[in-house]
């Protein structure tokens, strides 16, 4: 049966559900977005909360057995207030926490000591105040600097959604050549130099689309798509092709008026009448002459 249906072989390994690249507008979205998703979301991120051993066979302290190392990364949860922070790759962890002996173990979650700090950065010329982690002032001094931060460690790293959006203004920033030190062409040349080979690992797409979330992403290719169509409403489209009717057939019949001296006011009347019963008369008009209450009905 693998033959006659839509997928054929894939189905003989089971139904794969369609991802969000695969159907929809995530389906349109440019190959630029798609490998900043697989930096963010798919690459595995330096262990943070544990210490990961690099041999895959340890022996038993106790017994002397020899038994198989497991690395497996800890599940954390990357809560909103984390997108408003620089938190240096740390997140929320959920477990269990056995308080007493003598009783059950209960949920506890574990959140990371926060405060806010104060960042500068020499590429956008500002100073921001955000809230940190120790973690990610101590990177920040090993990295020196801020930009040098940003720019150094990779998608999943970073984790909010605030880091990513500064690194895709100091890449803009970098590709512009510093707009905001022009003042200063000296330092803006030094700042150049320094930053500049940074530049060399992403294309001007790639930075255009860098650091956007999935709907900001949806989003912005809506914007592009309704910028290209321009699609104009039918009710305007149709009320312009109506006023242009109504234009030609008025100038039509205001060909054969009388100059305006040389007629009285009831004679303005009674060729306004002259012209609205020709107007109905007329092909071009004729849909309204059925609509009109005024009008004379044909018996």
């Amino acid at each position: 049966m693998a033959h006659a249906t839509p997928q054929g072989v894939k189905l003989l390994n089971g139904f794969k559900r369609p991802g969000r690249f695969e159907k929809g507008l995530g389906a349109q979205l440019p190959d630029a977005y798609k490998k900043f998703w697989r930096e963010w979301k798919l690459t595995k991120p330096a262990a943070v909360h544990y210490i990961p051993k690099e041999s895959e066979w340890e022996r038993d302290e106790v017994t002397h057995a020899i038994k198989p190392i497991q690395s497996i990364p800890m599940p954390l949860i990357d809560t909103p207030e984390s997108h408003q922070g620089i938190w240096g790759g740390e997140a929320v962890i959920k477990g269990f926490q056995k308080r007493q002996q003598t009783k059950r173990r209960v949920p506890h979650f574990w959140v990371p000591t926060l405060r806010r700090s104060v960042v500068h950065s020499l590429v956008l010329n500002e100073y921001m105040s955000v809230v940190v982690t120790e973690r990610t002032l101590e990177q920040i001094h090993e990295c020196h600097g801020f930009d040098h931060y940003l720019l150094k460690n990779l998608a999943c790293d970073l984790r909010s959604a605030l880091a990513l959006k500064l690194k895709r203004e100091v890449l803009k920033a970098l590709q512009l050549g510093c707009p905001t030190l022009a003042a200063e062409p000296k330092h803006q040349k030094d700042v150049l130099k320094e930053y500049s080979p940074y530049l060399a690992s992403y294309t001007p797409e790639e930075i255009d689309w860098y650091g956007h979330t999935y709907i900001e992403a949806i989003r912005k290719l809506q914007q592009q798509l309704r910028a290209a169509e321009q699609v104009l409403p039918h009710k305007v489209e149709f009320r312009t092709k109506l006023i242009e009717r109504l234009r030609e057939a008025g100038i039509a019949e205001a060909g054969k008026k009388e100059p305006k001296d040389a007629i009285s006011n009831s004679e303005h009347k009674d060729a306004d009448i002259e012209a609205m019963t020709k107007l109905e008369s007329s092909p071009t008009s004729s849909w309204l002459s059925k609509i009109n209450p005024f009008g004379k009905k044909e018996t």
